[in-house]
């Protein structure tokens, strides 16, 4: 755990995981969106002025869909901007702890290992490990957190759809031909203050357990069905496997227990 007099700056402050991340480093500096991170002079001047020891950033363009359709925006926030943050941290000697996703496997294999070979196939998916080769090229104090199926308070998810969806459709239909882990950002960012102590390099983490997008759907509504992705087509392609497997830290609570958790006294506006 990071105590005493560490500084933590904590960029994409406002978003689902961001406000989790505020929970767990309450005196933090945090930054929205009145922060460009497209703007390399602005980052630079941010953080070299503030000194921070720690980089915590969150923020991104995470419309999987939207990125199919605004390459240059979804290139420019989850990949080339990781370069002005990595720079940054290098002059000012701050560790940078970045958030980056299962999409950038292609689902050909039914787990992945952080050592294992990257192959996006959606633009999403290629924008977060442009960020990631960024990083790496830039920098060497960093921690890249690949996480997957993120559900929690402050921003839309997962959850908060389908209980939506569940009150306004007799039958709600969730594709079952897509695996992998669902992960509740609360228990994502109390593993992030752990995981900045630890060697720099890529880590996985997510909620234990894995699932398709039906059985998660079936643990959250009663009026789930199932059908293929030919039936539900997106833009996007998604991969049909991206579980993350964990092999650097101890494992996390299993995903259906997260869940119980977040439902409790949920009224559906959250």
């Amino acid at each position: 755990m990071v105590v005493g007099t560490v500084k933590i700056m904590i960029l994409g402050a406002y978003g689902m995981l961001g406000h989790n991340l505020q929970g767990v480093f309450p005196g933090a500096e945090c930054f929205g969106k009145e922060l460009d991170i497209t703007e390399k002079e602005v980052v630079l001047k941010t953080i070299t002025a503030s000194k921070p020891n720690v980089v915590i950033n969150a923020a991104a363009y995470t419309d999987v869909d939207g990125c199919e359709d605004n390459v240059d925006h979804a290139l420019r926030v989850n990949g080339e901007a990781l370069a002005y943050i990595a720079t940054a941290c290098c002059e000012s000697g701050a560790k940078l702890v970045h958030f980056s996703t299962d999409y950038v496997f292609d689902g050909t294999k039914q787990e992945y290992r952080e050592s294992d070979a990257t192959n996006p196939i959606n633009v999403y998916g290629r924008s977060k490990l442009l960020g990631e080769q960024n990083i790496m090229e830039h920098m060497e104090d960093y921690r890249i957190i690949r996480t997957s199926w993120l559900f929690g308070r402050h921003g839309k998810n997962f959850v908060d759809t389908m209980v939506g969806l569940a009150g306004r459709m007799e039958q709600v239909k969730v594709v079952n031909d897509q695996f992998g882990k669902p992960t509740y950002t609360a228990d994502l960012a109390q593993k992030t203050a752990d995981i900045i102590d630890m060697e720099p390099g890529i880590y996985h983490i997510t909620n234990e357990g894995v699932c398709s997008w039906y059985e998660f759907a079936s643990a959250i509504i009663p009026n789930a069905v199932p059908c293929n992705s030919e039936e539900f087509v997106r833009k996007a392609r998604r991969p049909e496997y991206s579980v993350l497997v964990n092999t650097k830290t101890g494992p996390m609570r299993h995903w259906r227990d997260a869940l119980r958790d977040y439902l409790k006294g949920f009224d559906g506006t959250t």
